[in-house]
């Protein structure tokens, strides 16, 4: 063996066991015996790589090329440098050269498959984990990049269950387990992701993500036995900064708004990388028309277009011009329809990065950009860190500070979001008349079932909360179940949520004393038949520290009356404010005694629920509340007041819009 094979042989194994430093010192010391050892500047552009140090990878890597063609391995390391320095269309061409030298190599179709999922085409870059998967079947990283590949392209049963084959082949591949447990999360098999997110934290106890998705699995399964630890323990990790947790899950654990905000600013700074410059860097523009876009991916039917479809087409098209920019699924309902009839123009941008949205929004030369999605599941903070517009707001979809300098505002109403508690968030506040939330008034109701064929008793007392299962919090079910002792022949009627709820909960009415069958589950339906099926309960008891928020819109209209604790923070007060706005404010509680011991008076006194229905028949069709064209023409003014601030060069502030 030559000195210089030594030296090789030495460099390689100092390199595969993660030693760069001192592999980089060997390859050095073999080019200062042969500077031209392609060899050593082939595996010295590798290890730039691992450094991070990409453009000097790149480098060594063309001349490697340059002088050896017809090597696979360097072409394919010479097309990584060019993906990692974002030259995408020449990485992909340089993959393609690699491939036509060596068509089975593995490494190209790995590295090839990843620069397919960061152009945004999954289906192709599974092409290749499935030919690679068919080549190295025992290649658990092929499987881990495939899972991510069928995660992209909603084929989240498939996801799963690649990224579990990847798991099965290297059992300590912390992605595989945590990926899977997400996917699990969004199948709803909450107890199976729970397990799963266990051998995640086995692997890798610290890792910033996995405190609070283990808790969303929690929340959404409605495991009261861990619900506590986990709350405190997501108190302490904020608090610390040493866990990511994403923000909707700590404002269903505590109402302490100064721990949203601390949650959302760390969340931001973690999730969104901070853009080069502004988009948008002064000046306005002449249109005729103000021209509003609303983000969301929520296009479809779903709970927000349900609230907004009246508002999108009550705007006024003298004076505004009114854009959806939608990154959601075509579910070819008859909401999809009508809400692709009720903007100007309607833009899809599935397919665009957050940078490619954010130029669309200048290029459209939009003047106020509303974000529908907050910090709500498939939300793109991303887009508007990009400051693209003028004014840019926050609304209705996420009941909380996003803790981020590029938004101006937050929409709100005094109830649930007093000035004094502006501290608490990164967004100035202003306040519309009566309540925040906006309804349609066109909303159709189904005809009304009988109580037999919803499972229910036809004379018992039908105590209901349509609220999500994640809503649930043990101190509150604790009071309900107090309630169905104390109301005999009562039921609680819940949402069919998941099947690791329904267990869950009939289990904790089981050590609570309750007849478990005293919980009946209402199945997920059509919103037209959902409504209807109010007309079958009693009385709605609500949530804290999350309210119902769309769900008590949802009983308000039919004439359910509800029954609220009003808490410290925006997603607690959320029903006190429709109550108000209803006519209906000695419905709101103000502690978890008044509360319980209001709910069960009105159970016992069927002449005083009565005439709680009664009145809010009454007021239905008369009071702000589900006035779609009062509320448009409120939140015009909002936004022309706005506009004009940002026109004449003025900060946003705090301001209220008068009735």
């Amino acid at each position: 063996m030559t000195e210089i094979d030594r030296l090789r042989s030495e460099a390689a194994g100092l390199h595969r066991a993660g030693q760069l430093d001192a592999a980089e010192r060997l390859y050095q010391q073999i080019l200062s015996l042969d500077t031209a050892d392609i060899s050593a500047r082939h595996m010295l552009g590798v290890l730039r790589l691992q450094q991070a140090r990409a453009w000097e990878a790149l480098v060594l890597l063309t001349a490697a090329a340059a002088e050896s063609p017809g090597d696979a391995d360097i072409r394919t390391h010479h097309a990584l440098a060019l993906h990692e320095l974002g030259r995408h269309a020449e990485a992909l061409a340089d993959f393609d050269r690699a491939l036509s030298l060596a068509p089975r190599h593995p490494a190209t179709l790995l590295y090839r498959g990843n620069l397919l999922l960061a152009m945004n085409h999954p289906a192709e870059a599974l092409q290749n984990y499935d030919k690679l998967t068919g080549i190295t079947p025992h290649n658990a990283e092929a499987w881990f990049r495939r899972g991510h590949a069928l995660w992209q392209m909603d084929r989240a049963e498939d996801a799963a269950a690649s990224y579990g084959r990847a798991a099965s082949l290297d059992p300590n591949h912390f992605g595989a387990q945590f990926n899977r447990a997400t996917v699990l999360m969004r199948l709803g098999r909450f107890d199976e992701a729970f397990a799963a997110y266990e051998k995640a934290g086995q692997l890798s106890p610290t890792h910033p993500y996995l405190l609070g998705s283990a808790a969303g699995a929690i929340l959404s399964s409605c495991d009261f036995s861990r619900w506590n630890v986990f709350r405190d323990r997501l108190i302490d990790a904020v608090n610390a900064r040493t866990a990511v947790v994403a923000p909707l899950t700590i404002l269903s654990f505590t109402d302490d708004p100064a721990m949203h905000r601390a949650a959302a600013e760390h969340f931001v700074n973690s999730q969104v990388p901070p853009p080069s410059e502004p988009l948008w860097t002064g000046g306005h523009y002449s249109h005729d028309r103000i021209r509003i876009a609303y983000i969301s991916s929520d296009f479809h039917q779903h709970a927000t277009a349900d609230l907004m479809a009246g508002l999108f087409e009550a705007h006024d098209r003298n004076r505004f011009e009114i854009t959806a920019l939608s990154f959601s699924r075509d579910d070819a309902s008859p909401m999809r329809s009508r809400l692709l009839k009720a903007f100007d123009r309607f833009i899809d941008i599935r397919d665009c990065t957050d940078a490619q949205a954010a130029a669309l929004l200048r290029e459209a030369e939009i003047d106020i950009a509303v974000d529908l999605k907050g910090h709500t599941e498939n939300s793109r903070p991303g887009i508007l860190s990009h400051r693209p517009c003028p004014v840019q707001v926050q609304y209705l979809g996420y009941p909380g500070t996003i803790g981020a300098p590029w938004l101006d505002y937050i929409l709100a109403d005094a109830t649930v979001l007093p000035f004094d508690q502006k501290s608490f968030y990164s967004e100035h506040v202003v306040h519309l008349p009566y309540c925040y939330q906006v309804n349609d008034s066109k909303r159709a109701i189904g005809v009304a079932p009988s109580r037999a064929r919803m499972g229910l008793p036809g004379d018992g007392f039908v105590f209901c909360c349509f609220n999500a299962a994640w809503k649930i919090a043990p101190g509150f079910f604790e009071i309900w179940m107090r309630l169905l002792k104390a109301v005999p022949g009562s039921v609680l009627w819940l949402l069919d949520d998941n099947d690791a709820a329904n267990r869950n909960l009939r289990a904790a009415a089981c050590a609570r004393g309750v007849d478990p069958t005293r919980l009946v589950f209402a199945p997920r339906i059509s919103s037209l038949d959902h409504l209807a099926r109010h007309a079958c309960a009693d009385l709605f008891l609500d949530t804290l520290p999350y309210n119902a928020h769309t769900t008590a819109s949802d009983a308000l209209w039919t004439g359910l009356p509800i029954v609220t604790c009003m808490g410290r923070a925006f997603p607690g007060r959320v029903a006190a404010s429709l109550l108000k706005a209803v006519g209906l404010p000695e419905l709101v509680a103000h502690s978890v005694e008044e509360y319980e011991t209001l709910a069960l008076a009105l159970a016992r006194d069927p002449a005083r629920l009565a005439a709680m229905r009664a009145r809010l028949a009454a007021n239905r069709n008369t009071v702000p509340l589900f006035d779609t064209g009062l509320f448009c023409r409120h939140i015009e003014a909002a936004f022309e007041t706005m506009l004009e601030r940002s026109r004449h060069g003025e900060v946003p502030r705090n301001y209220t819009i008068p009735a």
